[in-house]
């Protein structure tokens, strides 16, 4: 049953990563809407079928035109998949009704949304979703004509369901994903049970009459409007999903789902890295036969902690399906001049990466986040075990660097797993940092650094592990590499008695 699991979640990923998340989350949209349109045809769904066209239509050209304007006007490259995701988001929210008003709607938070991108924007990171940003504005400007957000329909859940998990899991956002519909749910079971509704309704009613799942799974697990930190996105949840069983009117200003992801998003803005990031190319460095080491100078300072990453975009022409977007492990350590990045080549490169390897000094590279959970336990007598699939070594280069130039005594094994013996990435690095490295590969190196220890061929498995390392049980451990690695050995290591198995994933690009 676990290797099933294990298989399935695998496939998954390879299926998934096929396509950029822009390009996944388009799809999904765009197979709702095809199903409202067909469930609308047979007369079951309630709306006019020649409405919902239209008013997607209106969304999309719209949307697509105005991204296209403000990015004219400021000066920068339009991403024309991100408005098309918009603009078929709002043909969700709004009412698919033949009125003229409800077009003005629509097209007006198609208008705001792109607007938000560019004006709602701090330092070259916008703040808040677009599409509810939009909606929340146009809302204020028509509040006769509010978003209703039809898509909560017993017809379009099972597919929304399906769309919303696999997006949830495309981003890791998954555990987080199903905490903020529990709690979105809970939240609204509780307003209707105040109502006099009995329980068995309300909480089928809280899943077939709200957008609870379409909110998370499409909009609320947005990767650039979430908190950096794990625990910061089970917050947020909190507080989003929350509210959503909250009702208040004043004015002109009313409840509404648009409004609590803005205030979430509002939050997250105030805990995370608060700017776009500029980073000058400097230079690489080969580190094996296939890798290489990037570095970049940032124009601020950027605040981070070891074993986190940034996500970086590189937008280039004859762009491929896996995008301008690719998030990479920082092997620096904080308070380094340059931030640097471990990368791995291989014989058919994604065009982002062709593009990244053939920078050239000066050029400029911009960064929109920084975040993960990757990070080493506060408590230093705390001991740890690192587990690295090839390239996956690079956090614990941060994590390792970090601790050598603060002199923090810390008991950490690195165990090193390489497909080629000459093939290991930053091997002298770690060999300077003193900590005790357990490899894995096909032969033994020719020099064996005194702080190394030859594993043998591997492959690398749980009982190998606990047999290099006896009290394994009672650190806290960490997997970075490939996902097939991270996939099997992550359960492995967890059946075999650790209690705290922490992962990372380095998908292919």
């Amino acid at each position: 049953m676990g290797r099933g699991i294990v298989h399935m979640i695998r496939w998954l990923d390879q299926v998934t990563g096929r396509v950029t998340m822009y390009r996944l989350v388009l799809l999904a949209l765009a197979a709702v809407l095809v199903e409202a349109e067909l469930v609308a045809l047979t007369g079951q769904l309630g709306y006019d079928p020649l409405a919902i066209i239209v008013v997607t239509a209106i969304a999309l050209v719209v949307s697509y035109a105005s991204n296209r304007l403000f990015a004219l006007v400021f000066r920068v490259r339009p991403h024309g998949e991100s408005s098309v995701i918009t603009g078929l988001i709002l043909a969700l929210l709004f009412l698919p009704t033949l009125s003229g008003m409800q077009f003005l709607a629509v097209a007006l938070a198609a208008l705001f949304a792109n607007a938000s991108k560019y004006i709602l924007a701090i330092r070259g990171r916008h703040i808040f979703n677009p599409a509810a940003a939009g909606a929340v504005i146009a809302g204020l400007v028509l509040p006769s004509n509010p978003a209703t957000w039809w898509v909560a329909s017993p017809w379009l859940l099972p597919l929304v369901a399906v769309a919303s998990f696999v997006i949830l899991f495309r981003t890791r956002h998954l555990l987080v994903g199903i905490f903020a519909i529990v709690v979105a749910a809970a939240s609204v079971t509780v307003q209707q049970l105040s109502f006099g509704t009995s329980a068995g309704a309300a909480i089928t009613n809280a899943f077939v009459s709200y957008p609870i799942v379409f909110f998370v799974g499409f909009m609320f697990s947005e990767p650039l409007t979430l908190p950096p930190r794990r625990w910061q996105q089970f917050v947020e949840a909190v507080i989003v999903g929350g509210l959503f069983g909250v009702t208040f009117n004043v004015g002109i200003l009313r409840q509404s789902y648009q409004l609590w992801l803005v205030i979430g998003n509002l939050l997250a803005f105030l805990v995370g890295q608060r700017r776009g990031i500029r980073l000058e190319y400097v230079g690489r460095e080969q580190l094996s036969a296939t890798s290489f080491e990037l570095a970049f100078r940032p124009r601020r300072p950027v605040r981070f902690q070891p074993g986190q990453y940034m996500e970086l975009t590189l937008p280039h022409a004859k762009q491929d399906v896996r995008g301008l977007r690719r998030t990479f492990s920082i092997a620096s350590a904080p308070g380094d001049e340059l931030v640097r990045f471990g990368i791995r080549t291989a014989s058919r490169s994604s065009s982002f990466k062709q593009h990244l390897l053939a920078l050239q000094p000066g050029d400029t590279v911009f960064a929109t986040a920084v975040g993960g959970d990757f990070v080493l336990p506060r408590d230093h007598t705390r001991p740890v075990l690192l587990v690295a699939g090839g390239i996956g070594v690079t956090p614990y280069v941060s994590h390792l660097e970090h601790l050598h130039r603060t002199s923090t005594d810390r008991d950490a094994v690195l165990v090193y797993s390489s497909s080629a013996t000459d093939d290991l990435a930053y091997a002298e690095r770690l060999e300077t940092q003193g900590h005790r490295v357990l490899l894995v590969a096909p032969t033994a190196p020719a020099i064996l650094p005194a702080n190394w220890t030859y594993l043998g061929a591997g492959p690398l498995s749980a009982e190998l592990l606990l047999s290099a390392v006896p009290d394994a049980r009672a650190r806290t451990a960490y997997v970075s590499g490939p996902p097939g690695l991270v996939r099997s050995l992550k359960p492995a290591l967890r059946r075999a008695g650790v209690r705290r198995v922490h992962s990372d994933y380095f998908s292919g690009y």
